[in-house]
């Protein structure tokens, strides 16, 4: 479609943060919509935002909408649901943030869309496999937030013990953007030095541990996390946007397992290009099944 327009479907906390993160960087994106089922709030946060595109770094044009508005565009991205509260798992929110997806999608689809989805809402896993279903495009054109939070959590946490930049860091979160996510220490590096010869066996299980736990740290404290996602999310709208070809863990359908979760994944115009094909450790390979089960479990208590 190639307008680089997109739709954020919810103006929460993360939708409104994603528009900002947006437009506060040199960004591939010419147009926004916000479109919210609190209509109101939608029209708000666009006001809000026009009001700093005189200082903005790039000019993108924002206006509030409605789900017609997703014909044109080359992404719609769902941050929509049920927000999760504290003590609650990102699974306690399945059933009814999977009623609210349909709806949504089934508009979306109605409206002619025939862009890329980008699944933000948790748990974002299983709500990235049924817009692929709901939608029925192709599973390329389907992505979700995926472990990109979790992977850049995990490469900030390194690069603090190492002291070195995070984007010198290679290491990447993979599986269920949850619980029971997993580290793929066997495979990360710095300069193509092994993780695993810098740091501890003791000290790695403590950063796993810490970025797995985090969010519900975060939400402990303040409520909701969102400038992370946001900002991970504008990445990836960059990426797909400008074709980078960039790999991000991503939430994808892998067809072995017929589930979505998050994976190193080659992303760019098309969306998928291609999941990329590791050689896990055994022990790496177990967890990771675990986590796939995980999801599996989650997606047949789901009943249409």
């Amino acid at each position: 479609m190639d307008n680089n327009k997109i739709m954020i479907v919810g103006t929460g906390n993360v939708g409104a943060s994603i528009a900002f993160a947006l437009i506060n960087q040199r960004t591939a994106v010419n147009e926004i919509v916000l479109t919210d089922i609190i209509a109101k709030d939608a029209e708000g946060e666009a006001m809000d935002l026009c009001d700093a595109l005189a200082v903005a770094p790039s000019y993108v044009k924002i206006k509030n909408g409605t789900y017609k508005d997703a014909k044109d565009c080359d992404v719609v991205v769902i941050t929509a649901g049920a927000a999760q509260k504290p003590g609650e798992t990102r699974m306690d929110l399945l059933k009814k943030n999977v009623n609210i997806l349909k709806g949504m999608i089934d508009q979306i689809m109605a409206s002619g869309f025939d862009g890329i989805f980008l699944v933000v809402t948790n748990p974002m896993d299983v709500m990235t496999y049924f817009t692929m279903k709901f939608s029925g495009l192709p599973a390329e054109r389907v992505i979700g937030s995926g472990t990109v939070l979790d992977s850049a959590r995990l490469r900030a946490r390194i690069a603090g013990y190492l002291d070195v930049n995070p984007k010198s860091v290679h290491a990447h979160q993979i599986g269920e953007h949850g619980d029971s996510e997993l580290t793929l220490w066997s495979l990360a590096d710095i300069g193509g030095q092994p993780i695993t010869k810098l740091l501890p066996a003791k000290v790695r299980k403590d950063i796993s541990d810490f970025v797995k736990n985090e969010a519900y740290d975060i939400i402990d404290k303040k409520g909701a996390t969102y400038y992370g996602i946001a900002t991970c999310v504008a990445a990836i709208l960059n990426c797909i946007l400008n074709d980078e070809h960039r790999v991000l863990a991503v939430s994808s359908h892998d067809h072995f397992s017929d589930t979505c979760f998050g994976w190193p994944t080659v992303i760019g115009r098309q969306g998928v290009i291609r999941r990329l094909d590791l050689q896990l450790s055994e022990k790496e390979g177990i967890s990771l099944q675990k986590s796939i089960n995980t999801l599996k479990q989650a997606i047949k208590i789901i009943k249409f």
